[in-house]
């Protein structure tokens, strides 16, 4: 794909995905324009004063809640991935309603907007937790995924398609337990909900050069699933801080003990690649399918969930994910 004439934007874009995004477009791809999406003004200052500048490169103001604005910034556009979101999941807890503009009606306006500026192309990012959701942010996420898969049949005659991608645990993101490890260490005590949880793990410049593939050979409909490894709570715990105490405190209301990437019932339509699995629409989707023909089908039963993962970090090949990391929190 020739990325030189493509004007590209991302919601949420002052996020951890959404700046390490940036970063690799503009080092790596040159694309005509970026455009920096966010609600948020004083984040966007921050994106100039660390360097985020370019003649390609554009601030726009607005929240996904807001529709016109949307299709404003939508004008031009030929991809938008959409990282915009609530993800704390104590805080969606606490505001639903708020979970819900943002999650699920903002969604849907970023489908709107973009069926009406003609965008080619649209990527959603979700997440493990909007499999067999347990809490309200997984389950916005899952209406989210549906609207985006759903909505490739509003395209019509348009070239618009749209498409999400799935993944685990972003290490070091805003919501990453990471950092809370770093400052918990400093006391010598460092807290975890269970000793028995497990969860999938995925940097964030594999995250992000996932979703730069998944744009690039998306055909609208699918949900792409990356094959990342597992790792056990409690070994990211002695793997940042070797010599605290831990404390089990017990699960937090809506924390699951095992995240899934891919359920059993979601199998039948799933493909598998070498190193990604390929969520198929429903059949009643026009697009979508192409990747039988790449890949194989994987067993009615199979389930990706990060207990049974087959690919495991130990305890030193965290602490070569999360090295980056302890260097900031020391500064």
């Amino acid at each position: 794909m020739n990325w030189n004439d493509k004007v590209i934007l991302v919601t949420g874009g002052t996020g951890s995905f959404g700046k390490k995004f940036i970063e690799i477009m503009l080092k790596e791809f040159h694309p005509a324009k970026l455009i920096v999406y966010s609600r948020d003004e004083q984040k966007q200052h921050e994106m100039r004063q660390m360097g985020f500048q370019s003649e390609n490169l554009r601030y726009f103001i607005g929240d996904i809640r807001d529709q016109e604005r949307l299709r404003r910034a939508f004008q031009g556009v030929d991809y938008v991935v959409h990282a915009a979101a609530l993800k704390q999941v104590p805080a969606c807890e606490y505001n639903p309603m708020e979970a819900v503009k943002t999650n699920i009606l903002g969604s849907s306006n970023v489908i709107d907007a973009a069926l009406d500026a003609n965008v080619k192309r649209v990527i959603a990012l979700s997440t493990d937790k909007a499999v067999n959701p347990i809490n309200l942010y997984g389950a916005t996420k899952l209406a989210a995924e549906k609207l985006f898969v759903q909505s490739n049949a509003y395209a019509g005659g348009r070239e618009t398609r749209f498409s999400c991608v799935r993944y685990g645990n972003v290490v070091g993101s805003r919501g990453s337990v990471v950092p809370v490890f770093l400052r918990q260490r400093k006391s010598g005590s460092i807290t975890i909900t269970d000793d028995r949880m497990t969860r999938f793990w995925i940097s964030l410049e594999q995250g992000v050069r996932f979703v730069i593939r998944c744009l690039e050979e998306m055909h609208g409909g699918e949900v792409f699933v990356p094959k990342i490894p597992s790792m056990k709570v409690i070994d990211l715990a002695r793997a940042v801080a070797p010599e605290a105490k831990i404390d089990i405190v017990g699960i937090r209301p809506g924390e699951k003990l095992h995240e899934v990437l891919i359920s059993e019932d979601e199998a039948r339509t799933v493909i598998e690649l070498e190193d990604m699995y390929v969520v198929q629409p429903a059949a009643a989707l026009w697009f979508g399918h192409e990747w039988e023909n790449l890949g194989k089908k994987i067993d009615d039963d199979f389930r990706y969930v990060s207990n049974t993962n087959t690919d495991w970090l130990d305890v030193d090949e965290i602490q070569e994910f999360i090295t980056p990391f302890e260097t900031t929190a020391d500064k």
